[in-house]
């Protein structure tokens, strides 16, 4: 693969960089709570799309890797299907299992998975599968799904089309050295990049889809705090972006929307 292909944050083979992770599962666990109060949900027609095309519903079984504190797992529930979440995080594993006591709640990873062999029929990975091992990660999630099932993964970026979003993500993304922070883009082409893989998934589609997400100034700062790398960095510094934050959409007449795009892929685990 050549490194044109990599995320910012990634090593030189495609996996997460050490440093980036150390700083995910630092900011995760303290920013567990921004997160569930900050981070938006998904929209309909997406959830729709993955249930239709992997099949989950009543009589399947669905593992929901990386759930954090359940924004995709919650919507998975009303589908019938049985619910797997897995999270390696305690802070947010705590609060997926208070969201939705329904669904069998294990600690573990992607590159591990705490789940018998061909015993799912389904994988949803919500805003997480650039933080996992990509190779790694779906051989092991092969392992687990049964011949035939799919996977699929979902996210949510801000919509920079809109001026202040635009000047929003500047904040996140850059810190006050002027680095860059983040360890995944919207333009990150993912059908590419697992095509690439030796892994045992057939061909990867893909969908756009908006979405909106109604808040106000103190939600939006906790969608701000909530991103890993932000979260793990030190008081004084996080206060100062929040005020950056609120000095932004001073002028914006709450309640307000923030915009994304919605980007979802899917493929099957060959027979």
């Amino acid at each position: 693969m050549a490194s044109s292909d990599l995320s910012p944050g990634t090593d030189g083979h495609g996996a997460p960089d050490a440093r980036v992770m150390l700083a995910a599962a630092s900011g995760f666990s303290v920013g567990a709570g921004d997160y569930e109060r900050g981070r938006p949900s998904y929209p309909a027609d997406a959830v729709e799309l993955l249930c239709r095309e992997l099949g989950i519903g009543p009589g399947a079984t669905v593992l929901d890797l990386a759930a954090g504190t359940g924004k995709l797992t919650r919507l998975l529930v009303p589908t019938g299907a049985e619910v797997v979440a897995v999270e390696p995080v305690a802070e947010m594993r705590a609060l997926l299992e208070a969201s939705t006591p329904t669904v069998d709640v294990r600690d573990g990873t992607a590159e591990h998975l705490p789940l018998a062999g061909a015993s799912v029929d389904a994988v949803t990975v919500a805003q997480a599968f650039h933080w996992f091992d990509a190779e790694v990660a779906l051989r092991e999630i092969a392992r687990v799904l049964r011949p035939g099932g799919g996977l699929g993964l979902i996210w949510n970026e801000r919509d920079t089309r809109e001026p202040w979003v635009a000047e929003l993500s500047r904040l996140i993304r850059w810190d006050q050295r002027g680095e860059w922070q983040v360890p995944y883009t919207v333009e990150d082409d993912w059908v590419a990049r697992i095509e690439a893989l030796d892994v045992p998934f057939g061909a990867v589609s893909r969908h756009d889809t908006t979405y909106r997400q109604r808040m106000d100034v103190d939600t939006l700062v906790a969608r701000v705090l909530s991103t890993s790398y932000i979260a793990s960095q030190p008081p004084e510094a996080r206060s100062s972006l929040a005020a950056e934050v609120r000095a932004l959409v001073a002028d914006v007449a709450e309640p307000f929307d923030l915009p994304y795009v919605t980007v979802v892929y899917w493929c099957r685990r060959n027979p």
